[in-house]
């Protein structure tokens, strides 16, 4: 498979991934699931919201290119890590101001963070699975 082929397959899987996550993220508010647990999450589904969820998505899913373990849901849970810990120490204490973790937004958030990613890593798997000959 050549580079640019590779590459794009990757960020597309990234992307779709960015949109299962939303959607998830979005729906467990919605059904006030997060609100429930004590977690202050529950974005509206807006394209302001969603538009850089889904290049973000992308661009990590540059991270299949990776060696990384077989198996799609293995993999993609694999490297959903990445992205978990720069959401729970880059960017909520960071650029959110909502505490190391993102602890301000309720004690359980690292665990729906990590659930949320598995979300995005999945999904992505899933489609490369689907999509690579």
């Amino acid at each position: 498979m050549s580079v640019a082929r590779a590459l794009s397959l990757f960020f597309a899987a990234g992307a779709l991934g960015g949109v299962a996550n939303s959607v998830a993220i979005w729906l467990f508010g919605q059904l006030g699931f997060t609100h429930a647990l004590g977690v202050a999450i529950a974005p509206a589904l807006s394209p302001s919201w969603l538009y850089p969820r889904i290049v973000w998505g992308g661009i990590w899913g540059i991270l299949f290119a990776l060696p990384s373990p077989t198996g799609w849901l293995k993999r993609g849970l694999v490297l959903s890590l990445g992205p978990s810990l720069v959401q729970l120490f880059v960017v909520f204490p960071v650029r959110g101001h909502q505490g190391l973790l993102g602890l301000e937004l309720g004690l359980l958030t690292p665990l729906f963070v990590l659930f949320f990613n598995a979300v995005w890593g999945a999904s992505a798997s899933w489609w490369l699975r689907c999509t690579r000959s």
